[in-house]
Parts: C-alpha cells; structure tokens; sequence
C-alpha cells in the first residue's frame, strides 16, 4: 500500500469471477506495485561503468522517439513507485543487455534500462531504448539467457520502431470510434464498428509481439546466450501467471484484446525458432552469475508499501497491523490492500491525510460512501484510537465501513459481503479488532522478504527446502515456481536454487 487514495464505488455484475467481483466492489483499480529503483544506461557491455558513459539521452537528443521516451519515462517511474537501487542487480542486468546491445538490429542504438521495484513479472519498452524489468521478474527466472530472452524481446519492439507503430495505430482507433460513436449513436452497427476496430488493433499487437519474439530469439543465439530460453522462460511466466490467479484454472487465452498471443502460441514458434542454432543445450546460460547476482534481492513487498505475512498486512513505515480471517487472500495493490474470502466477502484498506478538526462521524457522512446510512454511523474506538463504524447498501451488496484515526491520516476498511449475508458482521468485526499501532521492537524485528540462493545437500528434498521459506503462502508450490522443478522431479546435491526468506 504504497499511496493512500479514495475508494470509488463501482456497481458489480453477479456471477463475475472472485476476484474481479472484488475489486470492482470495493473499487481497487490499479494492481501495480512500486517502490524504489535502478536506472542503468548501457552502450558498452562492461560491466564497469564509464566516467562518461554514451546514454539513451545522449545518442538520440535530435531524435524524436528519444523525447517519447524520455517525456513517458517519469510517469513509468512514478506508476511502479521509483527505482529499485542496488550495485549488484545493476552490474548483472546491464552485463545481460551490453552484449544483447553488440548484436541487435541497430548496434548504434543506446539503451537505458531501469529495473523497476515492483513484485510483478513485467518487462516492457519505449521509444527511443528505454527498457524496463521488474525485480518480479528477476526473481522469477533462473539464469541470465532467460532475462536476455525477455530483455531482447523488448529490444526488438525498440528496433521494429513498434512503439511508434502502436501509437499511430491508436489514434485510428480512437478516431475510427469516435466517427463510428457518432454516425450510429447507441445502436448495433456502432457498437460492432467500434468492436471491429478493437479487435484489428488487438491482431497488429499480436503480430508485433510474435515478430519481437523472432528477433529476440535471433539476438539470443547470436550473443552466444541459449536460444531455447525464450521457450523456457515463457512457460515460467505462464506458471507464474496461474499460480497468482485466483482461479488458477482460468483460461487466460480467452482474452482475446490481450496484447500478447496465447503462451502456447509464442511458446511452440520460440522452440522452433531456437532450432536454428541446434539442438537443446547450446549456448551459455549463465545461471551461477546469475543467481550470485540475485541472491539477497528483494522480494515481494517493499518496507514503504507494507508487507503481507499469510493473514496479515504490516507496515513499518505507518507502524500499523491487522489481520483478515482464515481462507481469505491478501492482495497488496497501489491504491489499497484488498483481501476476497469465501462466499464472495471482500474486505478493503486504505487510507487518507485529514489534518481538518471534524468528528468521525462527520467525515463518515462527507459523502465519500455510497449508499450510506446515515442513520447507523457511531463513534467508537478501535486499538484505543478514536474511530467510527457505519452501514451502507449499494445495487446487491451490504457494507461495513470502518475508519480509525492516526495522528493526521484516516484509515478506512470497507467489508463487502452480498445482501442479507449473515457473516458480514462477523467478518467486519474480526478485522477491526485486529487493528492495532507496532511498537518499536515489532517494526524492528520485521525484516523484508529475500531471495536466497543454497546449495542442495545430501537428503535434501523440495519438501525440506521448501520448508525453510518464510513469509509466504504455498511454499511448496511457490519454491517449484521459482525454481522451474516440475512436479515429481527431484533435486541433486550440489545444485543451486532460491528459496525466500527474511533472514
């Protein structure tokens, strides 16, 4: 919980999946977490930073996919949350993209590679060699050829000019639904015009991601890095997209505006694609530089967004706890933390500055809750802080509204459940109750997530090492999936692999 922002109520269609009904219930919009980061341009592939090194800045200042680049860069930062900063990690992906660098489309071209803060498996590009990854996706893979199968991917997008394309594209979109919006108002013909133009927009990203995969694969090979990691690394992410779906059966190519193609698609031509430069174990992976570079990297939330612990959301900066009953799932998003249970219960936290000398019971009927009844506002007190509790009803839901003031901020929890639920109480109540101030020792004692890197001893097995993870959910599952074991596979002594842990 990085930012503290405003709830906005949202009316929720019945018979959505959990965790959409959620959070559009309780109005968490934004999934992006943030934090701080690292901003590393790379032209030569030493790893040693020049006095003067050439910049993305530098190579392109008269170039105007340069200035795109730079004008979107702050709001990139500023949507992850800043930089993630730290020697180590900045040596080892700036090594990965100096040699992708000497054998791309465009040798010439600079690149600026931030590494984003952020929990998440992301990695994109801008105009002009503005490359970004996520920590996220650091921790995910499992050598250096798998980032450099990701890195040039997104390099290719820069070389291809598709992010160019893509605005250009756009914008005919955008005007094509305008002129159709307007010819045929609300009627069908519109609504399939606009629907039309939507899915052709959808195809040409599609062809743009398989034509980036194709280039990236060439980059690949050609750097001396194994080709068959684009492959590779796309079943991790798409092992690692349903391990943090809520239904992790869900049919994630059933969406079909996503920009990417479906992962069997680009996973079956990047195999085939690698073939061109020989069988499987060619190249160099680069896994024990790799995971020398990772080890002690960040995981998971950062000290500024709070940390989630099973149950539990900690925040040592705003010195501040609760908990969530048994069998819900915490979600730690930008905007708030979001937890969704059994029997379609959802509970929201957020909170915002009010230095103003009005009651609680004021600001709960400041308008800021749909559908609030007035009538059942109360003063209480939650932890010994002074707070108010209220009732509200909007379309087919009922909500508990609690807030609880802390020196100048209100914090606010919004437990949703559908009407005429008989467990709503119980929930709302069990979570105020656990809201509470850290004391000093507690904020100290409470350590951020790691990836640390062990070697496997001798009766070593994924149950024992999974067992030595700390602060997460599924351990057994979630050391699997940063590892790429396959179930029923086993481990060898002396190999290396990460587990997570605060210590």
């Amino acid at each position: 919980m990085a930012k503290i922002a405003a709830p906005h109520s949202r009316k929720a269609a019945p018979g959505r999946p959990l965790s959409s009904l959620a959070i559009a219930v309780l109005g968490a919009a934004l999934l992006l977490s943030g934090c701080q980061t690292l901003g590393v341009d790379v032209y030569e592939p030493t790893v040693s930073p020049s006095d003067s090194p050439q910049t993305a800045e530098k190579a392109g200042a008269s170039d105007p996919r340069t200035r795109i680049g730079a004008n979107e860069h702050p709001r990139i930062i500023a949507s992850y949350g800043g930089e993630f900063r730290d020697a180590k990690t900045e040596r080892l992906v700036a090594r990965i993209v100096g040699a992708l660098t000497l054998v791309s489309e465009n040798p010439s071209q600079a690149y600026r590679i931030t590494v984003l803060n952020s929990p998440a498996v992301n990695a994109f590009a801008l105009p002009g060699g503005y490359l970004y990854v996520t920590r996220g996706l650091l921790a995910l893979a499992n050598d250096a050829s798998e980032v450099a199968a990701v890195l040039s991917h997104e390099m290719a997008h820069v070389t291809a000019n598709h992010g160019l394309e893509r605005q250009r594209r756009e914008r005919e979109v955008e005007i094509a639904g305008q002129v159709a919006e307007e010819l045929f108002a609300n009627s069908i013909a519109g609504r399939q015009a606009v629907a039309r133009n939507k899915l052709s927009l959808a195809a040409f990203s599609r062809n743009q991601e398989l034509q980036a995969d194709v280039i990236g694969v060439r980059m690949l090979g050609e750097a001396g890095y194994d080709p068959y990691a684009a492959p590779r690394f796309l079943e991790s992410m798409n092992a690692n997209q349903q391990f943090g779906a809520v239904d992790p059966d869900a049919d994630v190519s059933l969406d079909f505006l996503a920009s990417h193609p479906n992962p069997p698609q680009r996973i079956d031509l990047a195999r085939s694609h690698a073939r061109a430069f020989g069988p499987e174990g060619v190249g160099d992976r680069g896994r024990d530089y790799y995971l020398d570079g990772i080890d002690g990297l960040l995981f998971g939330d950062s000290p500024n967004e709070g940390y989630v612990r099973g149950t539990e959301f900690l925040h040592p900066v705003l010195g501040i706890r609760f908990s969530v009953p048994n069998g819900f799932r915490i979600d730690n998003n930008a905007a708030a933390v979001v937890a969704t249970g059994p029997g379609d219960l959802a509970i929201r936290f957020d909170g915002v500055t009010d230095a103003s000398r009005r009651s609680l019971a004021q600001y709960m009927a400041s308008g800021w809750v749909t559908g609030l009844d007035e009538g059942s506002i109360r003063e209480t007190r939650v932890g010994g802080l002074p707070a108010a509790t209220a009732r509200a009803s909007a379309d087919q839901w009922d909500f508990d509204i609690t807030v609880i003031r802390l020196k100048d901020r209100i914090y606010r929890f919004l437990t949703a459940a559908p009407r005429n639920s008989t467990d709503l109480e119980r929930i709302a109540s069990a979570v105020r109750a656990s809201f509470k101030k850290m004391s000093a020792s507690e904020i100290k004692a409470l350590e951020p997530l790691r990836i640390r890197v062990v070697t496997v001893g001798q009766g070593d097995t994924v149950a024992s090492l999974s067992a030595r993870m700390r602060g997460v959910e599924r351990r057994t599952e979630l050391f699997r999936l940063l590892n790429a074991i396959a179930p029923g596979a086993s481990l060898t002594p002396g190999q290396r692999v990460k587990i997570v842990t605060d210590r």
